[in-house]
C-alpha cells in the first residue's frame, strides 16, 4: 500500500451530498476480489451513458481532472452498504484523500484500513474549495498527513481529524493486518513470558 505523508493536488469537486456506496462503485461490480481495474467501474453510472461512452461533462472525465488526488465531495459521503470495493476503486481511479462536510461512519472505516485518507471539513471551508475548483481549476491543495492539515492556494491551514492508528498505518504503507505481522516477533516473545490464561479442552479435562 503506498504511503500517504504529503503531497500536493489539484482537486476534482463532486458536490452531491448523500452518495452512497452503490454509486461509488455499482453492485454488478462486486463480483471481483482484486482491485486492479476497479477505478475504471468508479461512479460508472454516472460517468458513462447507456453506451458505455464517457460523459463529458460529468467532473472525472473533463480533462482539468486528469492526475488530480483529491476528491471533494458533499455531505455523508459514502453511505449505504458496506463494501471495501467503494475504496479499492477510489484508490485505483488515483485518489488519496476525499475531502466532505461529513463520511459515513463504515466508509470512513474501509477508507482508513485501504490507503485512502477522508478529511472532514466545516461547510465553509468546503464552499471555498468548490468555489476555488471552478475559478481556478489548475490550483493545488496540500494534504500533509504528518501534521494533520489540508492547505488552499490561499495558504488556509485547515486541520483535520484522524485516528492515532490509522494515521500511524497510512504513515507507513501498511494495513491493520500488516501492522500485526510486522509485531509478529514481539508478539511471540509475550505469549512466551507469558502463561496461557485459557485452558485447552483437553486440559480442562485433567
Amino acid at each position: 500500500m503506498e504511503r500517504i505523508v504529503r503531497f500536493d493536488s489539484t482537486v476534482v469537486v463532486l458536490p452531491v451530498d448523500n452518495i452512497d456506496t452503490d454509486q461509488i462503485i455499482p453492485a454488478r461490480f462486486l463480483k471481483v476480489t482484486d482491485r486492479s481495474g476497479l477505478g475504471e467501474a468508479l461512479f460508472a453510472d454516472w460517468r458513462y451513458d447507456e453506451a458505455g461512452r464517457p460523459v463529458p461533462d460529468f467532473p472525472l472525465n473533463r480533462p482539468e481532472a486528469a492526475g488530480a488526488r483529491v476528491l471533494v465531495a458533499g455531505h455523508n459521503f459514502g453511505c449505504g452498504s458496506s463494501r471495501e470495493h467503494a475504496p479499492w476503486a477510489l484508490v485505483d481511479h488515483g485518489f488519496r484523500a476525499v475531502v466532505s462536510t461529513y463520511f459515513a461512519d463504515i466508509f470512513r472505516s474501509n477508507a482508513l484500513k485501504n490507503g485512502l485518507l477522508p478529511i472532514t471539513v466545516e461547510a465553509p471551508v468546503h464552499g471555498r474549495l468548490v468555489r476555488l475548483a471552478a475559478e481556478r481549476p489548475d490550483a493545488k491543495v496540500t494534504v500533509d498527513l504528518e501534521h494533520q492539515t489540508l492547505t488552499l492556494p490561499s495558504g488556509e491551514r485547515v486541520v483535520f481529524p484522524v485516528e492515532p492508528f490509522a494515521k500511524h498505518c497510512l504513515l507507513n504503507g501498511t494495513d491493520p493486518l500488516g501492522f500485526l505481522l510486522a509485531e509478529a516477533d514481539a508478539i511471540g516473545r509475550y505469549e512466551a513470558a507469558h502463561p496461557a490464561r485459557v485452558r485447552t479442552t483437553e486440559e480442562a479435562a485433567r
